[in-house]
């Protein structure tokens, strides 16, 4: 197969759509509007609610589009070879238009016949059905006459083929995932999600239900589908690759941090990549964040932004980079995205005082919590506590900053201390005072 850039997947999938009667949509902000379940846009259908919920969107019944995402659920396994927390999503959804059958065929048409993925490494998955919903036979059927093999399709649970709310409440329902075999060996004959080698690709999702706020799951008046290919993985399958930081998105930020690193470890060393990884990944996401009107601060998504660049920061020291590595890092970003999400790129200047001011000011935090656990072989809760108030060093960072050196934080005595300031917040003639411990709350 011939390598493909990021462009060319974008720009192959929405025309692809397109010829088949969809309206291409701009990619909404990474700050969802009117909606306050969740601090950031998650998916491609997040901005969609709406209209999944049966509002007539002006673009018709057949859309199309790109969207930029952050999730920071996994923020502690980012920098592995798959997650990210900024990442871009294709997808393609039907408003009560078409149903399974188109958006199964038009997914094996645009893999088999647009990307020339060889069919003996496909594979998909299905819903295997449970006491409220049933076996998803349909899907199973349509995978068996476009020519996939019994064995290549399995059937699992809602742990794995059911997608949604990305709330508490919301529109959901069962899908179907197609997988592709990145193994150097012939593809197995039969699918199994647990080896590694098989990569998920897309995934459609037919939402013909809806979660209550009483936590039940009823059909909805017209069944869509959702359908979403991250760009960073499939890009990853598509040309060979080991991780989502080899990808023309993310490579080049890669490069320019191995340039300004001045560590003497070898830089081949798995601890070393991580670490460029962490902070290539949350300089990028920082940048669209800003981009979207966010902005560090104590708060909601102003404090995950703030962790993202605190946290950058403290791997950014331990891989010895200059002064002025955050500028030159914020700079690459809209070299590498600008063209596909123009925001990012509108006031670079903007995006790059915003983080270093940030970084001036968490520097100072830092060199004081760096002191404060070097003296210590245990953190008292109430010292972690102070780091975080005092000196605006994150709960989370601290706890990061202890266990690579060793040290013990007494996690119980932090709450306390939290619990304790809280009390004193809510006595009268005080003021409010919200200092969270964890990153987004939902």
């Amino acid at each position: 197969m011939p390598s493909i850039t990021s462009s060319q997947l974008r720009s192959q999938y929405v025309d692809f759509f397109v010829g088949r009667g969809h309206a291409a949509i701009p990619s909404a902000s990474l700050v969802p509007a009117g909606d306050p379940s969740v601090l950031f846009t998650t998916a491609g259908m997040h901005p969609l609610v709406p209209y999944l919920l049966g509002a007539p969107h002006p673009a018709g019944t057949r859309l199309v589009s790109v969207q930029k995402c952050v999730r920071t659920g996994d923020i502690d396994v980012v920098g592995d070879d798959t997650h990210l927390t900024m990442f871009e999503m294709l997808g393609n959804w039907s408003l009560g238009d078409y149903g399974r059958d188109e958006s199964i065929a038009w997914s094996f048409e645009f893999l088999t016949r647009v990307l020339d993925l060889p069919l003996d490494r496909l594979g998909a998955t299905c819903f295997a059905g449970d006491e409220e919903v049933p076996e998803d036979r349909a899907s199973v059927a349509i995978w068996r006459r476009l020519g996939m093999p019994a064995a290549r399709i399995a059937l699992l649970g809602r742990d794995d083929n059911w997608w949604g709310p990305t709330g508490d409440t919301g529109p959901c329902g069962p899908d179907t995932e197609i997988f592709f075999w990145v193994g150097e060996s012939p593809a197995p004959d039969v699918l199994d999600v647990r080896d590694r080698r098989w990569v998920e690709i897309w995934n459609n999702v037919f939402m013909s239900y809806t979660r209550t706020a009483a936590g039940d799951t009823v059909p909805l008046a017209r069944g869509n589908v959702d359908t979403g290919m991250g760009v960073e993985r499939t890009l990853v399958a598509l040309n060979g690759l080991r991780s989502v930081y080899e990808i023309d998105t993310l490579a080049p930020l890669l490069d320019e941090l191995r340039g300004l690193t001045a560590t003497a470890r070898d830089p081949a060393s798995g601890a070393l990549e991580r670490e460029l990884r962490v902070v290539a990944d949350h300089v990028r996401a920082a940048c669209f964040l800003i981009a979207d009107g966010v902005r560090p601060g104590n708060k909601d998504r102003g404090y995950v932004l703030r962790r993202l660049i605190r946290r950058s920061i403290v791997f950014a020291r331990r891989l010895g980079l200059p002064a002025d590595w955050i500028a030159r890092a914020a700079a690459a970003v809209p070299r590498m995205l600008g063209d596909a999400y123009p925001e990012v790129a509108r006031d670079p200047g903007a995006i790059a005082r915003a983080i270093t001011d940030e970084a001036t000011r968490f520097e100072r935090a830092l060199a004081q919590g760096l002191r404060m656990l070097e003296r210590r072989g245990a953190l008292d809760g109430k010292v972690a506590f102070d780091l975080q108030q005092t000196y605006g060093l994150p709960f989370e960072l601290t706890r990061e900053l202890a266990e690579a050196a060793g040290t013990h934080i007494d996690e119980d005595g932090f709450r306390r201390a939290l619990e304790a300031h809280r009390e004193r917040s809510r006595a009268p003639h005080r003021g409010a005072a919200s200092v969270p411990i964890g990153g987004s709350r939902r």
